[in-house]
């Protein structure tokens, strides 16, 4: 009777933080680069650009926290692996964001400075729980 949960609280705890910070960072990345597009002049081969980053992040974000809450709570490794790739990805289009976007303003980089912070740990916590499955 093996009775050890392997499963990671503060894991799930932080995956859920993450969700409702994702929807905070989604709604004021999207009210910036929309208020950036009226004050400042904002060539238009990069206002779709921007918009489509944050867009397929968003998209994104849904299958990386199911998987990781399944993966966690099932203690498999396979969808949390998965999630720790999205996260990857999702890193990856945070950064565009936070250098590369039109304007970056001093909220857009606190803003994913916060995320990736989050993401780091997140996937900290996650590397740690797939080994404790693995195990």
């Amino acid at each position: 009777n093996n009775s050890s949960q392997l499963s990671s609280l503060p894991l799930q705890i932080l995956l859920y933080v993450n969700g409702i910070y994702y929807i905070f960072y989604f709604l004021a990345t999207l009210a910036m680069i929309i208020y950036k597009s009226q004050v400042f002049s904002y060539p238009d081969d990069f206002l779709a650009p921007d918009l489509a980053v944050l867009f397929v992040m968003a998209i994104l974000e849904v299958p990386r926290l199911y998987l990781g809450f399944k993966g966690n709570l099932t203690e498999a490794e396979a969808p949390l692996g998965l999630s720790l790739g999205l996260t990857v990805v999702s890193v990856v289009l945070c950064v565009y964001l936070l250098l590369w976007q039109s304007y970056v303003l001093w909220a857009d980089v606190l803003l994913s400075a916060l995320l990736l912070a989050a993401y780091g740990l997140e996937s900290g916590l996650k590397v740690t729980a797939i080994a404790a499955f693995v195990s």
